[in-house]
């Protein structure tokens, strides 16, 4: 495998802040890159792969004041981004239509469809 020469570096920074109790209260991220400074967040799921042990690091957060609401949201789009990310990775369409149909079933269940 040949290596690519690396042209530049960018980087995303992320603050946690947290209360006595080590409980994440604030999160804010920047990502020069994207023209994003301070913005707020109220959770974040990480994952990185380390290639040389073939095994995923994972970093999961959320403040103390996210809603049970929000994180149902939060995890369905998730899923969704996920399986878009998969099919343009691998372009294996068919599994992906099947993540797909069960982020509506989760959809469904964490009763977060819109109205019709």
């Amino acid at each position: 495998m040949s290596e690519d020469k690396i042209v530049k570096t960018s980087s995303i920074k992320v603050d946690v802040g947290t209360n006595e109790n080590n409980v994440p209260v604030r999160m804010k991220w920047n990502a020069e890159d994207g023209n994003v400074n301070d913005r707020e967040a109220s959770a974040m799921l990480l994952s990185l792969w380390d290639p040389k042990e073939k095994n995923t690091m994972k970093i999961d957060l959320w403040t103390k004041d996210m809603s049970i609401e929000e994180m149902k949201q939060f995890f369905h789009q998730t899923l969704l981004t996920m399986a878009d990310t998969f099919e343009r990775a691998t372009g294996e369409n068919l599994i992906t239509e099947d993540l797909r149909d069960y982020c509506y079933h989760f959809a469904q269940k964490m009763e977060i469809l819109p109205e019709e």
